[in-house]
């Protein structure tokens, strides 16, 4: 079989040591059988071996392979839909709920890199940067919203003083949460991987999910191997193609670019982000760009919906970096790449039960990077018998995307192009 190597992507150039895991030959027995070594995948494995499950992983590529190992690396609270959104549509109970944990990923990811003393560059802060008067307004009822839920490390800032913490003039204001903040996602996700191992659960690489017999006692089948578990967890979000048909019609890969530059001198770096805070716009289809800890910066923005890469990423986001930094026209781009995300008609992650024993949640929709290590704590829970925070997210209502398949990517652009003239125009 093929085997899959890293994008060429900053984050594999300059990842952690990483150790040869084999691929799945032959039967084996476990009591949770994970499908996909992703941030999900990961944060459900940790939190069952921290419990005493027997946990194998199966992974088509390798460790952080997918959106895991290629995003932003930015820790933004909440979800893709914030849970003003949520309260409109759901039951008092069920909003409280979901409130209540819109702020707990952040704080597994912080807890498992000090517990796992996993090295990926954390800092601390994110900002929201307001490009208009009406996303100040926006920022203004977020911070109330978050507030409601005890969320207080939050600091409205107006034109002049967001100019402190990011070198450019072109936002009228924006807001800062101390709880945000970056990291080295693959790193992150290799890290976590190890932690993993270190209970005892066993990572499969280069072994992707082939079929699954599904019944009272499912088996994942590989190309060389089977897995016979007593529960399965289907974690694959944007890169599990058609392994299970009824996700895959609720749901629409789309990819997002990524640029990295050389690296910056440090009087250069410390210009563009003083504190050295991480960024996103309020725009529908934002930017975000932060600093690595070597002193570059990371760029990135744009979506294609139906996940097919671009020709010339560099082209597409350059302009959106010398749009907010023009000084940095002369910078050499060293790496540059796409990564996927999955993203449903909502914008809210899908979690759920197929039958009796397959466990599933994705969907998140751009958002990932927090709600990931929520929802493994979450279908942890669930396994254990704990499912009240399972069954908030899974009585979210979800549909299918209007027209099927076959219109998920048109009908999305064009639902992205109304969102973005309307982003330009600032009504």
């Amino acid at each position: 079989m093929a085997h899959t190597a890293y994008p060429q992507s900053y984050y594999a150039a300059s990842a952690n040591s990483v150790p040869a895991r084999p691929e799945l030959n032959g039967d084996v027995e476990t009591d949770v059988c994970i499908i996909g070594a992703g941030y999900t995948g990961l944060s459900t494995a940790i939190a069952l071996l921290e419990n005493g499950f027997k946990v194998s992983i199966v992974e088509a590529a390798k460790v952080g392979f997918g959106a895991s190992g290629r995003n932003g690396g930015q820790i933004v609270n909440s979800y893709s839909r914030d849970i003003d959104v949520i309260e409109r549509s759901c039951a008092p109970k069920q909003a409280q709920l979901l409130g209540d944990m819109a702020f707990e990923g952040g704080r597994i990811i912080r807890e498992r890199i000090a517990k796992y003393n996993i090295q990926c560059d954390l800092k601390d802060g994110g900002v929201f940067a307001a490009n208009t008067s009406k996303h100040m307004k926006h920022l203004e009822s977020q911070k109330k919203l978050w507030e409601r839920y005890g969320h207080t490390q939050l600091e409205l800032m107006d034109a002049k003083r967001i100019q402190e913490v990011v070198g450019t003039d072109i936002y009228a204001g924006g807001m800062l949460d101390m709880s945000g903040g970056h990291i080295h996602p693959l790193n992150l996700a290799l890290g976590e991987a190890a932690a993993a191992e270190s209970l005892g659960g066993v990572i499969y690489e280069q072994s992707p999910a082939i079929r699954i017999d599904r019944g009272a006692n499912p088996v994942v089948h590989t190309p060389n191997g089977r897995i016979k578990a007593k529960f399965i967890v289907v974690a694959g979000n944007a890169y599990l193609g058609n392994l299970v048909p009824e996700l895959s019609a609720k749901s629409m890969p789309c990819g997002t670019q990524v640029i990295t530059t050389e690296p910056l001198s440090a009087e250069l770096a410390k210009s563009l982000l003083p504190q050295d805070y991480c960024v996103e716009d309020c725009n529908y289809l934002l930017d975000y760009y932060r600093l690595t800890g070597d002193n570059r910066l990371i760029f990135g923005g744009g979506v294609v919906y139906g996940a097919r890469d671009p020709a010339n990423i560099e082209a597409i986001i350059r302009p959106k970096m010398l749009k907010a930094f023009p000084q940095l026209k002369d910078v050499k781009i060293d790496y540059a790449w796409t990564g996927n995300f999955l993203l449903t008609l909502s914008r809210l992650p899908q979690v759920g039960r197929l039958g009796d024993n397959i466990y599933y949640s994705q969907g998140c929709s751009g958002h990932g990077v927090t709600y990931t290590h929520l929802a493994g704590k979450v279908l942890a829970e669930a396994l254990r018998g704990q499912a009240e925070r399972f069954d908030a997210f899974a009585d979210l209502p979800h549909y299918p995307f209007p027209g099927g398949r076959l219109f998920q990517v048109p009908f999305s652009a064009l639902g992205a192009w109304y969102y973005t003239l309307r982003d330009k125009l600032g009504i």
